[in-house]
C-alpha cells in the first residue's frame, strides 16, 4: 500500500470490516460523498488483487448493497462453490494435462478424431 494512502486512510477512513482473505473495508469518516455516494475502500491484505474481494464484499464495495457482510464465508447455497481469488500466474495455477510445466507429455488421440482436409468438401 502507498504511504499516501496510508495516510488517507488513518486521517479520514472508518473501519467498517474485514473478510475472509484479512482485506479491510472502510469508508469516509466524515460522510464525504462522491457522485453522491459515500467513498468506500479497500486495503488489501498482501498482495493487491481486484479478485481477492469476496463476492458479498464487492456488492458492497460498488453500491449494490448497503448492508456490510459479515466476516463469515459467502456461500448461501449447497451447489455455491467457496470463493477463489484468480490463480493465473502462480504455482496454483490450472494447467492441463500436456502443458509445458506439467512434462509436456499429453494422452495418445484415441482415433476418432478425422482431420478436416480440402479434399473433403470438393461438392460444396
Amino acid at each position: 500500500m502507498k504511504f499516501e494512502m496510508r495516510i488517507y486512510t488513518y486521517i479520514n477512513g472508518k473501519f467498517v470490516g474485514k473478510d475472509i482473505y484479512g482485506n479491510k473495508y472502510y469508508i469516509h469518516c466524515r460522510g464525504v460523498l462522491r457522485n453522491g455516494r459515500e467513498m468506500r475502500w479497500v486495503i488489501y491484505n498482501g498482495l493487491v488483487e481486484a479478485s481477492k474481494i469476496p463476492p458479498n464484499w464487492h456488492h458492497w464495495l460498488h453500491h449494490v448493497s448497503n448492508e456490510v457482510p459479515e466476516e463469515t464465508d459467502s456461500r448461501r447455497f449447497v451447489w455455491q462453490k467457496k470463493h477463489e481469488p484468480n490463480l493465473t500466474g502462480t504455482l496454483y495455477a490450472y494447467r492441463p494435462a500436456g502443458h509445458l510445466l506439467e512434462g509436456a507429455k499429453r494422452d495418445k488421440a484415441t482415433g476418432d478424431y478425422q482431420p478436416w482436409t480440402p479434399s473433403d468438401s470438393a461438392g460444396i
